[in-house]
């Protein structure tokens, strides 16, 4: 079957259409995304202005008339952490409900963590054993554990790389100079105090694999050298810890105009890339980890895997 999956997330609003059976690889039809960075939108009072559910009414809606265009039998929609947290989510949803006929379903942030982690599960396999992964999104860290397709813990936290770059950097995406080292250590700190809770938790159930997901991680292991893009969704990629820490070392001095010029690195994300591997090097030093499998597969994934189960003959 077609299956349409739309993810409202932090920086994009993205449409991913599939054609999926139970069992089966899901092989990508069509993609399609518009950057609204919604995140960047919630007001002082904590609610998305009135600017961006215009823009997500509108982004929403073409995603429906794509979806449907290419022969989408269903379409899956959800939002995360931007929509989550927003005070008047619940008038937001109720408008882009009524404007497009489509519902949203938000998704928690443990939710997240869950279906990355059956994405992650399912690309790997049962011979990966324990599995820990980790997912930085705009908004949130999400971060699960076990050795089921259901993580024995699920994580997340308010450690997203754009609501640190724009809570605790202040980054101006056309800044001409970068964050002081006193605001980048300053960030080091919060994050290992928002860590700390839940580092015994996670060692307490064990890995013998770490994974990586999500467009931070990605763009942070082609920069320390890992394979393009353009080798395909089969090639073998990896972020050590003493990579990422070469990286870090050297984009803090980077001004955020001039990030979109490193390779690998999205024009639209290049200003979080700083605060997400701030956050990226604290989780893997708390864990002690010396080295992230990435998995081309994540949230959305998941999100599909989740509804062919569902489909599933008994």
């Amino acid at each position: 079957m077609r299956l349409g999956v739309l993810d409202v997330g932090s920086n994009t609003v993205h449409l991913l259409v599939v054609d999926a059976h139970h069992g089966a690889h899901p092989w990508p039809a069509h993609s399609e995304k518009v950057v609204l960075r919604l995140a960047e939108q919630i007001g002082p009072d904590g609610a998305l202005t009135v600017g961006g559910a215009d823009g997500l009414v509108k982004a929403v809606g073409m995603a429906r008339a794509a979806a449907d265009g290419l022969g989408a039998e269903d379409l899956l929609a959800f939002a995360t952490s931007a929509v989550r947290d927003a005070t008047n989510a619940a008038d937001v949803l109720a408008r882009v409900r009524d404007e497009t006929g489509v519902r949203l379903e938000v998704l928690s942030g443990a939710d997240e963590a869950r279906m990355t982690f059956l994405a992650v599960r399912r690309w790997f396999g049962w011979s990966a054993g324990r599995l820990l992964a980790m997912d930085i999104g705009g908004g949130s860290l999400e971060l699960a554990a076990g050795i089921d397709e259901h993580p024995d813990v699920a994580i997340s936290l308010p450690l997203g790389a754009g609501r640190l770059s724009r809570e605790r950097l202040a980054v101006d995406p056309a800044g001409t100079a970068p964050p002081s080292a006193g605001a980048v250590e300053e960030l080091r700190a919060y994050v290992d105090a928002q860590l700390d809770p839940v580092v015994e938790q996670l060692t307490a159930v064990g890995w013998e694999r770490p994974v990586a997901t999500s467009k931070t991680f990605r763009m942070l292991a082609r920069l320390a050298g890992a394979a393009p893009s353009g080798a395909g969704l089969w090639a073998r990629r990896s972020l050590t810890r003493t990579g990422l820490r070469q990286v870090l070392g050297f984009i803090r001095h980077i001004p955020p105009a001039q990030l979109p010029e490193l390779e690998g690195v999205s024009a639209q994300r290049a200003h979080q890339l700083l605060a997400g591997a701030v956050v990226a090097e604290a989780v893997m030093r708390r864990l002690d980890v010396d080295c992230v499998d990435i998995c081309p597969w994540a949230l959305r994934e998941g999100v599909i895997l989740r509804r062919l189960d569902q489909l599933a003959p008994m």
